[in-house]
């Protein structure tokens, strides 16, 4: 396998490239792989894995072992950081950091509201439940408490029928079991 330097020094570059304002380099390429598999399983748990170290090409990562590109949180925020002290364009810093304009736009916006804790991964998905709301769980209760043989099924219909929403099986037995009445 060739590494880097011999690669660079193999490959020539079209002039025509030149002209049109392409980098043809490969100063920018792919970062080694991390030496602490602990702190990646740490971040890929916590949701603050770069998926995509390799597209990391500011010369900070490569130089530096205090900057991870694999550490989302930490790209994001020397993104956001090069941009509006160091005045760098969007689109360079896109190309830099390997993270897409929308996503650094995104890391601006939470940065300014939260500070740095608002660089850090959310919940992913629904934050509360759409479906099973007070109002449909008293209804479950109060159907268990008066008739405590109704399978899960027959009360996804009743409450279908009432409420015209549409439970999975499964999450009502689980809803009513939380309250330990209900054993199908």
């Amino acid at each position: 396998m060739l590494t880097y330097p011999t690669l660079i020094d193999k490959i020539t570059c079209d002039p025509l490239i030149y002209r049109l304002g392409m980098r043809c380099n490969l100063l920018y390429t792919r970062n080694p792989v991390p030496r602490n598999r602990k702190k990646i399983e740490a971040l890929r748990s916590s949701g603050a894995l770069n998926r995509h170290p390799e597209k990391v090409r500011h010369s900070l990562f490569a130089q530096h072992d205090f900057f991870d590109p694999h550490d989302l949180v930490q790209l994001k925020y020397e993104t956001v950081r090069a941009v509006e002290l160091d005045g760098h364009p969007i689109a360079q810093a896109a190309l830099d950091f390997g993270l897409s304009r929308p996503t650094i736009y995104e890391a601006q916006e939470k940065l300014r509201q939260a500070g740095v804790e608002g660089l850090l991964p959310q919940k992913r998905g629904p934050k509360k439940a759409r479906k099973l709301t007070p109002e449909v769980r008293r209804y479950l209760e109060e159907l268990v408490g008066s008739e405590p043989d109704l399978k899960a099924a027959v009360l996804v219909q009743r409450v279908r029928t009432r409420f015209g929403v549409v439970l999975h099986p499964r999450t009502v037995e689980k809803a009513v079991r939380k309250k330990g009445r209900y054993r199908p």
